[in-house]
């Protein structure tokens, strides 16, 4: 039940736009009433123009914005005697509708406002609420929410048929507030509920009054029915589902993202397995989606995967693979069936899977994207539930969700984004990334677009660096990963830590070590062991986890070790750390010869005097190489810059610069490869 909240402190506060600011922030931060990137809010106030003349203003929620979040400068302001006029035309179509209101703005600066925004122009009312509440919604998809909502309503409710946004639902929203003087709501078919009133705090509670009205009629209505029991297909114990996540997702993952790299997130609550494991799940899901608001995120349909727990993980992959094909198969079926001539196709491939005693797994281009699709399958799930509780529910048809999903306004505002970056849906690893080389590397591989997975045994140092990522960018763009890579056991962990966080894997960046300089003689065999064991067996077992999750994937994959000159050039007092770092030159080769025939390219990055940042370096490395050439440790860097042919220090920046080269596509015909980043040391020089 949503709360009344309204708190006239807070509200003199945040007074911008009359209260607007304040009651849509209300209003969003329950998403049992306004889905994310949802609803749109009004208010028509009296301002000065720029020549010093009255005019009256309409405020209305700008595209794309969330109004759990919006500020003043996310609301568009337009002309309210420009666009008046408007509900005297017979028609509009929604070319000509945005080109008039593109000339109609009060403050240029503002976003382009809501396709809905005559609905609340047209409405005699200084402020006006649109949103799509989970009750009202139920209601609005019963097959008889018509009857249902003037039963519970009578005639306080103007109802509106289903039709698309635009011109003409503005007008009949209008004319029907117009023609029914005792109405204080519409109901929009399959689509959401409006209400209005004269101030922002008589608005908000006129909301929050018609939702709590909606969701006191279900629960008697249902009066005690559980709808979804979840007993046809029991939710797994914890263990299983981990295990079972871990072992499908690279397949799912790389099925989903044949035409573009997906992030996965998966999603075990209680209440969504119960849904999906209901009697009779495989067609109810398949109804099709709640409204408008949902389908933008979430497709028509979701995929329902046809699988017990009882038949195992092998059959699991198979119905997910399967699946996926079909679903590909039967959506350009869809599309060809309602297209028009300059409809172009996007991705086939589902973005809600519906696993039974398992979960919702959601696919987006971004973690961000996924977590959306998430939120809004769980506001379906509720919807279904409440359609269910007072009826039967219903849905947009094949021809109407089409004409929403290749609606010219929808594909407008997806141009409008800024084209994907070079490594957009890609998964990396990085080792060693609390500090150094590997820091340098994760940010650049998020720069470039990446999630990140901040692999370190300094979980401190690992979580600050995903701060730093998670800060810059957006949500989930990066996970902090507790490893010691010389434990099997731990790296397994590690690798399907990141799996269940984003699907799969398809970068990883082989940096974790550390470093002992020692003559020979003073070489312990504890010594010669820990070099081994961290640059040796540690860069084998990560590599070896990645090429299992490649092979699972078929999508390809990306493997860069960050070696050392040392590895191709001899040196003295340091011959478990050269003879190491050869090892894993040596070995990138071999993985290199092995990886082509699954289309996973294997490099090596060979750097030298890398000092700035590293944690090698502040542990008594810099000290020991000083004294091995026989200088002051504080003349090391000009030591180094001297012996070089450019007569420059290597950063850990140049190092992550070629990282990025051999991570994305601008490497895509090179494998086996090894490229030098010292500066020019001849000795090191390729042979």
């Amino acid at each position: 039940m949503p709360q009344f909240r309204w708190n006239a402190a807070d509200a003199t506060v945040m007074a911008a736009l009359d209260g607007l600011v304040y009651r849509s922030r209300l209003l969003g931060s329950d998403r049992t009433v306004v889905n994310i990137y949802g609803g749109n809010t009004s208010a028509k106030t009296m301002e000065v123009d720029h020549a010093g003349r009255p005019v009256q203003v309409l405020w209305v929620k700008g595209s794309g914005s969330d109004v759990a979040s919006i500020g003043e400068s996310g609301f568009a302001a337009l002309r309210m005697p420009d666009i008046a006029p408007l509900m005297a035309r017979d028609e509009m179509n929604d070319e000509a509708m945005v080109a008039y209101l593109n000339r109609s703005v009060f403050l240029p600066d503002r976003p382009r406002q809501s396709i809905e925004t005559l609905l609340h122009a047209f409405i005699p009312a200084a402020h006006v609420d649109h949103t799509h509440p989970d009750a009202v919604i139920s209601l609005a998809c019963a097959a008889d929410g018509r009857a249902l909502c003037e039963r519970l309503w009578g005639k306080r409710m103007v109802w509106v048929d289903y039709i698309r946004p635009g011109f003409t639902l503005s007008k009949q929203i209008g004319e029907g507030v117009r023609d029914n003087p005792a109405a204080d709501l519409v109901v929009m078919g399959k689509h959401g509920v409006t209400v209005w009133a004269d101030s922002s705090a008589d608005c908000y509670a006129q909301s929050i009054k018609v939702i709590g009205e909606a969701e006191d009629f279900i629960t008697q209505t249902r009066n005690g029915r559980r709808i979804f029991a979840g007993a046809a297909v029991p939710a797994l114990d914890d263990a299983s589902q981990t295990a079972t996540w871990n072992a499908i997702l690279p397949t799912l993952r790389g099925a989903l993202s044949q035409q573009g790299s997906q992030i996965l997130q998966i999603d075990s609550d209680p209440t969504a397995l119960a849904f999906i494991g209901s009697a009779g799940a495989a067609q109810f899901t398949q109804i099709g989606a709640a409204c408008p608001d949902h389908l933008v995120h979430t497709k028509r349909l979701p995929l329902f995967v046809d699988w017990q727990p009882s038949q195992g993980n092998d059959a699991l992959i198979k119905a997910v693979t399967t699946g996926v094909a079909q679903y590909a198969t039967d959506y350009r079926a869809y599309f060809a069936a309602h297209k028009v001539a300059d409809d172009v196709m996007m991705n086939p491939f589902p973005r809600i899977i519906l696993i039974p005693g398992l979960g919702v797994v959601t696919a987006g281009a971004d973690a961000q994207a996924a977590d959306v699709s998430n939120q809004l399958y769980h506001r379906a799930i509720a919807v279904i539930g409440g359609s269910m509780a007072v009826g039967e529910y219903t849905s947009l048809s094949a021809a109407e969700a089409f004409a929403i999903e290749y609606w010219p306004l929808e594909q407008y505002k997806l141009k409008l984004k800024p084209a994907p970056r070079e490594l957009a849906g890609k998964v990396a690893i990085v080792t060693g990334a609390a500090s150094g080389i590997g820091r340098a590397t994760a940010r650049r591989l998020a720069a470039d677009g990446a999630h990140i997975a901040i692999f370190d045994i300094n979980i401190a140092g690992a979580e600050a660096v995903a701060k730093e990522l998670n800060d810059s960018y957006k949500m989930r763009r990066a996970i902090a990963v507790h490893c010691d890579v010389t434990s099997e056991e731990a790296v397994i962990a590690a690798m399907n830590h990141v799996v269940r966080a984003f699907g799969g894997v398809d970068i990883v960046v082989n940096n974790a070590g550390f470093a002992i300089a020692k003559p020979v003689t003073e070489t312990t065999v504890a010594d010669w062991d820990k070099m081994l064991n961290v640059l040796g067996k540690g860069y084998f077992l990560i590599s070896r986890e990645a090429f299992k999750i490649w092979q699972q994937q078929k999508i390809g994959g990306s493997l860069i070790v960050i070696a050392s000159k040392n590895s191709v050039m001899a040196s003295k007092g340091n011959v478990a750390y050269s003879a190491a770092k050869a090892a894993e030159l040596h070995m990138a080769r071999c993985l290199a010869e092995e990886g082509g025939a699954i289309g996973v390219r294997v490099n090596t990055v060979l750097p030298d005097a890398v000092l700035e940042g590293s944690g090698i370096w502040d542990a008594g490395w810099r000290a020991a190489r000083a004294a091995g050439y026989g200088i002051k440790p504080e003349e090391l860097e000009d030591f180094y810059k001297a012996r070089t042919v450019l007569k420059i220090n290597v950063r850990p920046e140049d190092i992550a610069e070629a990282v990025s080269f051999f991570a994305g596509p601008r490497a895509s015909r090179t494998t086996g490869g090894m490229l030098t980043v010292d500066g020019g040391v001849a000795a090191a020089y390729a042979r």
